[in-house]
């Protein structure tokens, strides 16, 4: 956004003149003021990919310039892969709590809450790694879901 050089409001896009004061706008302004925002880099595209699980993963797949970049790519698939098997491992392990929680008369259900609790905070220092490493501009492979991730993403 620009601003006058007479008066300092803020001017609208595609004027010659302040809509305030009326002072005449130099080209140059006129210019940056109609010019569209740089996108962003494509490390914080990567960190980004993570952010709402597959959902940002698919979206940065479809979203121009980033559907092209290889590291883009690589991080949107990752986040991806790495969701869907953390809901299916979830549903799983959900599922066998409550077989040995009915077959053990809830005593199951006493080891299973510290266990869950620690693997939502290993879950979750996974995801903010992955992100970290993305904006570093780090390439982190998970074992089994990076090499799918990469395959891919064409590297």
């Amino acid at each position: 956004m620009s601003f006058c050089l007479s008066c300092g409001k803020s001017l609208s896009e595609g004027s010659n003149n302040c809509g305030f004061c009326g002072a005449p706008i130099p080209p140059a302004i006129a210019i940056a003021a109609t010019a569209q925002p740089a996108a962003m880099s494509v490390n914080a595209a990567g960190a980004l990919a993570y952010l709402a699980g597959f959902i940002t993963g698919i979206l940065f797949l479809v979203i121009d310039p980033y559907k092209k970049d290889p590291f883009v790519r690589f991080h949107a698939f990752q986040s991806i892969f790495f969701n869907v098997a953390w809901i299916g491992f979830w549903f799983v392990w959900m599922i066998v709590g409550m077989e040995l929680s009915a077959i053990t008369k809830g005593l199951f259900f006493l080891i299973q809450m510290p266990v869950d609790v620690v693997l939502m905070l290993g879950g979750f220092c996974l995801w903010a790694y992955l992100m970290y490493a993305a904006y570093q501009g780090k390439k982190f492979r998970l074992p089994v879901i990076g090499a799918l991730a990469e395959k891919q993403a064409g590297l």
